[in-house]
């Protein structure tokens, strides 16, 4: 996985004189208590600059507040945690996956990934590696998007 540690935004935040420790969050993704209750649905039509937003935009945001939702206090999901996504919001693409050498090897690099817990952006690798892999993508290619 990338190993990144720093979102683009967490460096936008330190290059604009947020760079004080004690002032500035240690990530970005950090989840909120008062989040964890509301629902994505909700959350997405908070959001102003979402409200005439694409369905790419609006997707990308709802892999943002799922992830921080299941994230730790420090902005990382646990390789358990991380799991138990995949299959109870990822698993229309994991199904029938099991038995696929590449979707076995990338479970592995996850039980092997050295830091234990995944940032957004390995979380995100991971999902799209899933997605190239899986099954349900050669169905969404096959839809016919004309009439």
């Amino acid at each position: 996985m990338c190993g990144c540690t720093h979102s683009t935004q967490d460096q936008l935040l330190h290059s604009e004189g947020g760079s004080n420790p004690s002032t500035a969050p240690t990530s970005t993704l950090a989840p909120r208590k008062m989040l964890k209750s509301v629902s994505i649905s909700k959350q997405l039509a908070s959001i102003k600059a979402l409200q005439k937003g694409s369905d790419l935009e609006k997707a990308m945001a709802t892999f943002a507040l799922t992830f921080r939702k299941a994230c730790d206090p420090d902005g990382k999901l646990g390789k358990a945690t991380a799991r138990s996504l995949l299959h109870t919001q990822f698993g229309a693409f994991t199904e029938g996956q099991e038995t696929k050498p590449e979707y076995r090897e990338l479970l592995s690099e996850l039980e092997e990934h050295t830091g234990n817990k995944l940032d957004f952006e390995d979380f995100m690798i991971l999902l799209l590696s899933i997605t190239v892999t899986s099954d349900l993508l050669q169905d969404v290619w096959s839809i016919k998007s004309t009439k």
